[in-house]
């Protein structure tokens, strides 16, 4: 008995797209003719549906803006065993998503991360390498898994791994959440290089270098009091004890000597400083709780759905 082919669907999220779109689908029927691909207009004001729509994908439309709100859409949406997630500028080759897609399936892996490899001069805007490379290391540090990549946005999935992601972003932190969220529940992931080339002409990048690295930077910080509670209040604990002792320390010592408390505000505020500390940590030791009962309903619900096979 033979078992069928996996169903693949690509999601491109784009917002006036119409010099690359028509590429792109080109690329990804060459490359994976059965792939069923989807395009969701986030209210472009060109052409980018009609194009896509004569160069055969599915096109559905999310009205509110944003990358993470296209994708929340498109996972809920989408039906399939294997998904794909590309951009629709037409920056990535299309010709690397065969191997991504044999990566996923001899596996199994559930999250397989295109890591982008320039193939032209001048793919990265400035600051975009470097922005990266911080955030692949301080996440790889805080969460204890290595990412060479993870604000990439080429990446194949399996269902399972889809139908268990929460997708609570609104614009260009999703790579980071997707990233976050391998992480956290520890699924089999692997990296594969991919080609990496410039925007064509008369294609504008949506990312806005300080804005969205801000963004980043803040999701980043709220996934770790998310996902490591012990570790972010831990450390503002920690602080406040510090300065807590900073300050009263004097008070002590004077007190040690001529038993006169004469600082009564200074040994108020240090006694107030520290409780706030022992506060921090009893909230860290509560949300470790909270964060492994969630972990647990996040796996089961993972594990209702089968491996991908080939």
């Amino acid at each position: 008995m033979t078992s069928s082919p996996p169903k693949i669907a690509a999601i491109v999220p784009c917002y006036n797209e119409e010099t690359a779109i028509g590429q792109v689908i080109a690329d990804l029927r060459g490359a994976v003719p059965e792939m069923t691909i989807f395009v969701y207009d986030n209210n472009s004001s060109d052409e980018t549906a009609r194009i896509a729509a004569e160069a055969g994908a599915v096109v559905r439309r999310e009205s509110i803006k944003g990358k993470g709100n296209v994708v929340r859409r498109a996972f809920a949406d989408v039906d399939a065993d294997v998904y794909v997630l590309i951009d629709g500028d037409d920056t990535y080759a299309a010709a690397d998503l065969p191997a991504m897609i044999e990566a996923l399936l001899s596996g199994p892996y559930d999250h397989v991360l295109g890591v982008r490899r320039q193939t032209t001069d001048g793919a990265y805007r400035p600051g975009h390498e470097l922005g990266n490379r911080g955030f692949n290391w301080f996440v790889s540090s805080v969460f204890n898994s290595p990412v060479n990549d993870m604000l990439s946005g080429y990446r194949v999935f399996s269902r399972r791994f889809v139908k268990s992601f929460p997708a609570l972003s609104r614009e260009f932190e999703i790579e980071t959440e997707l990233t976050v969220h391998a992480m956290s529940l520890r699924v089999p992931q692997i990296e594969v290089p991919v080609g990496f080339k410039d925007r064509p002409a008369g294609s504008e990048s949506k990312l806005r270098t300080y804005h969205d690295g801000f963004r980043i930077l803040s999701l980043i910080v709220g996934l770790i009091r998310h996902e490591r509670p012990m570790l972010f209040y831990g450390l503002i604990g920690a602080l406040l004890a510090i300065i807590g002792i900073v300050i009263g320390l004097p008070v002590v010592v004077e007190f040690v000597e001529t038993g006169l408390v004469p600082r009564l505000p200074t040994a108020v505020l240090a006694l107030g400083i520290t409780i706030l500390a022992f506060l921090s940590w009893m909230i860290g030791l509560v949300l470790d709780g909270v964060l492994k009962a969630r972990r647990e309903l996040s796996r089961l619900n993972y594990l209702t759905y089968a491996a991908p096979t080939m």
